[in-house]
């Protein structure tokens, strides 16, 4: 089994990418439907532009917040960008608690040790952090998104609604608090060509979709055993509770 998640795990759906004819320009005035398919032949030019659900079709104009068409389609590719990045990070995660491992270090600051794998496997570790672990990892990952929301406050860079980078993060150098900044923090790209840089961002949008959908495909046999064809010969132990309650099912924010 652990031979066959390193496999997984060094796939890459970096192969689809097409060759750049030029390198993508470093911010993008706009998003306009134009843009998704070039985006998309770029991404894989074996599928091309799709859109079953006619969201962007030529005489579909979607206006989410009254912001206009072209914010709105810049909305969704900052969403996508974004649930790609926290779906490799929980991919990769998956596979590493489906082998038993975990943090070096206690739990707590009472020393209380990490949930082991057992029965439900890794969803289960999930029902087994403490309420307080659960609302720490919440509240974090809301700091993160406000943080990121609040583009052209006082950092002169554009919200990518306006005009900003797609998939941007803004910096945290004006907490001077000495946190890295998530995106490139070694400042290994930071003289890269915007060739290897256009190529990257379509790297990384390729592999988040791939990510998204194995994360999903472990949760969906776990929750029903062989509904993926593909993972049932892995043996991925059954769970049986809710992968979208992250307390219970009959939790509510004012109970």
């Amino acid at each position: 089994m652990q031979k066959l998640l390193l496999a997984l795990v060094a796939g890459s759906a970096s192969a689809f990418v097409a060759p750049l004819a030029k390198p993508a320009p470093a911010t993008a005035v706009a998003e306009s439907k134009a843009d998704l398919k070039e985006l998309a032949t770029s991404l894989n030019p074996v599928v091309g532009y799709w859109d079953p659900l006619g969201c962007f079709a030529e005489d579909t104009d979607l206006s989410y917040w009254s912001q206009g068409n072209e914010a709105t389609i810049a909305w969704f590719r900052h969403a996508e960008i974004k649930h790609g990045r926290v779906a490799m990070f929980g991919f990769v995660g998956y596979l590493v608690h489906a082998t038993g491992k975990t943090w070096p270090f206690p739990m707590t600051l009472s020393g209380d040790p990490w949930p082991k794998l057992g029965e439900g496997g890794v969803p289960a570790l999930w029902d087994a952090l403490p309420e307080i672990s659960k609302w720490q990892i919440i509240l974090f990952v809301g700091a993160l998104e406000f943080w990121s929301e609040i583009q052209g406050v006082g950092d002169g860079e554009p919200h990518y609604m306006r005009g900003g980078k797609v998939g941007g993060m803004r910096s945290f150098k004006s907490l001077k608090l000495g946190i890295p900044d998530l995106y490139d923090p070694t400042g290994g790209l930071r003289n890269a060509s915007e060739e290897k840089k256009a190529r990257g961002r379509l790297v990384e949008i390729n592999n988040g979709r791939l990510a998204m959908i194995g994360l999903f495909g472990f949760l969906a046999e776990a929750k029903v055993p062989g509904s993926v064809p593909a993972l049932t010969k892995i043996g991925i132990p059954a769970y049986s509770g809710d992968v979208m309650a992250p307390f219970e099912s009959n939790f509510h924010i004012l109970s």
